[in-house]
């Protein structure tokens, strides 16, 4: 098992940033054409919603995860009436600048670029922007599905360890190929052969996913309790990681026997019924599901929670402060909780920061300095 970074104390790192120092934007959703420098502090953007705040950090967003943190496909992110959308920016870092670019076409063909060599792998070039957003759409990372939180772990990982990214490649291809097996057996009534083929891949590379996802969760767990009192949330919020999968020291074993033995329940489904994309990461409240019982306020306690310990993961793994882009990230918190965010995030230190807002007396006091843009209709204009 790869060992988990430590558990995430948000201790401040002031020396080591990550900064983005000029950003262009090309045909990503409603931003037609934007080149902008971005000072050591970052900015604050203010808008109205619709005019292209969230595009604007989106499009930052992608440079990192090379696709779209709203889940949106790459052909969907082209601007209407445009071929393709290209972001480029150059990331200054503690081993140096970098000069990154990626986009895509409509026919959702990706390019990726580093210092103007097209890679051949896009992987190459994932998390090569450090970078945390934060917004009030986060709630879904508790309000919804086991989904949500399965890519919150899938990404904050991949983001930050290669082993945990080349296992779920090869994990996600031998499940889809044991899919396809299973409605091909089905279809034409055959044998199980060819579904029984998949699961030793299956089995070595799921391993890999669920004991490192158990090992973050152990790491953090406590910091997520932590964290989510001192936003301001009086009972216990706890935070475990949820598998039908024994935690005895054999995951691949494990998997193996679990994958046997559901086969041919899986052959009627037409579905892999075993393995960690079927595993959640629990929250719950005083001993009850988060998703349940929270309020509106809770659940999106939870959330920031959850955001901040990817921050937090991002310095540890990286030796760097990410890039924090904030989308009117108080927006539905009381006056007392966003303080206590506030103070939780230049308690951790803040490096180079984007905040979007819809008027200016939303920006915190401790952002007033950031150089001030607006944004109308997709148009970055200097000033407020």
């Amino acid at each position: 098992m790869a060992a988990a970074p430590a558990a995430a104390a948000l201790q401040p790192m002031p020396d080591a940033r990550t900064r983005v120092a000029e950003l262009a934007v090309r045909d990503f959703r409603n931003l037609a054409r934007i080149d902008v420098a971005l000072p050591v502090e970052g900015i604050a953007i203010v808008g109205e919603n619709g005019q292209g705040k969230t595009s604007f950090l989106e499009a930052l967003a992608y440079v990192e995860q090379l696709r779209s943190v709203r889940g949106a496909r790459d052909r969907d992110l082209v601007r209407f009436d445009a071929p393709a959308f290209h972001v480029h920016a150059t990331v200054h870092g503690p081993d140096g600048v970098v000069q990154l670019g990626a986009g895509a076409d409509r026919a959702g063909r990706k390019k990726v670029t580093r210092d103007g060599v097209e890679l051949p792998r896009i992987t190459d070039a994932l998390g090569a922007l450090p970078s945390v957003l934060l917004a009030p759409r986060d709630v879904t990372l508790v309000s919804d599905g086991p989904a949500e939180r399965r890519r919150f772990l899938d990404i904050t990982l991949a983001l930050t360890s290669p082993r945990y990214l080349r296992a779920l490649r090869h994990y996600r291809a031998a499940l889809e190929r044991r899919t396809a097996a299973l409605r091909d057996a089905a279809r034409h009534r055959r044998g199980d052969d060819a579904v029984a083929a998949w699961e030793p891949a299956l089995a070595e590379h799921g391993a890999v996913l669920v004991d490192e996802r158990r090992a973050w969760v152990s790491a953090h767990a406590a910091e997520f309790t932590r964290l989510s009192h001192a936003i301001g949330e009086p009972g216990r919020a706890a935070m475990a990681y949820a598998t039908s999968l024994p935690d005895d020291g054999d995951s691949a074993r494990a998997l193996r026997a679990a994958l046997e033995r559901t086969r041919e329940h899986d052959l009627r489904r037409g579905s892999t019924h075993a393995g960690p994309h079927r595993d959640d990461l629990a929250l719950t409240l005083d001993g009850r599901d988060l998703r349940v019982v929270g309020s509106a306020g809770q659940q999106r306690t939870g959330a920031i929670a959850l955001r901040l310990l990817e921050a937090a993961t991002l310095r540890a793994c990286r030796a760097t402060l990410p890039v924090l882009l904030l989308d009117d990230p108080f927006a539905e918190l009381d006056n007392r909780r966003a303080a206590r965010v506030l103070d939780l995030l230049l308690e951790a230190g803040v490096g180079q920061v984007v905040l979007c807002v819809p008027r200016p007396e939303e920006i915190p006091g401790r952002f007033t300095r950031l150089a001030r843009y607006r944004i109308v209709g997709g148009a970055l204009t200097e000033g407020a």
